[in-house]
């Protein structure tokens, strides 16, 4: 099976967003939250959930901005000083692990190929098989439930510049 990355988002254009006041957040279509439990706050820079009082952001993110049918933006939360998620080939952070997941493959035209639901600890071998398959290019999982976007998949060592995120 190939070897996979999940990958967060870049929080370079996201972090200054944290200096608005929220007026300034809303103007932008997000606003301000402070985890209040240890679950339901998950991170997409650093792949992993806020702890109870840390500062958040949700805002709306384009995580699929190819030129196809597919292209999509959705809600996401970031932490305040994130740093991004830096995990081993076909490591699976119980970010991903503890909830039920929606894995989509796409193809190198960005075109949505295969798809399916799971507990997250299926999701590494999902994801070896699925990357097997030179037609496919890159993966997105989402949260099942809410249906937002969690992190990128990626063969391992490919140029993550080649992948759509």
């Amino acid at each position: 099976m190939a070897a996979f990355v999940l990958s967060g988002i870049d929080p370079a254009s996201l972090q200054p967003l944290f200096d608005l006041d929220d007026a300034g957040l809303a103007a932008r279509y997000a606003v301000r939250r402070i985890a209040d439990s240890a679950r339901g706050f998950p991170c997409r820079v650093s792949l992993r959930d806020a702890a109870v009082g840390e500062e958040l952001l949700l805002v709306p993110y384009w995580h699929q901005p190819a030129a196809s049918p597919y292209r999509a933006c959705g809600p996401v939360f970031i932490r305040r000083g994130a740093m991004p998620a830096r995990l081993a080939a076909n490591e699976v952070p119980p970010y991903v692990a503890q909830r039920l997941v929606s894995v989509r493959a796409y193809d190198h035209a960005d075109g949505l190929v295969a798809a399916e639901v799971m507990e997250g600890v299926r999701v590494g071998a999902w994801l070896g098989s699925q990357l097997d398959d030179p037609g496919i290019a890159y993966a997105h999982l989402h949260s099942a439930r809410h249906g937002c976007y969690l992190c990128h998949a990626g063969r391992a060592g490919a140029d993550p510049r080649t992948q759509v995120r």
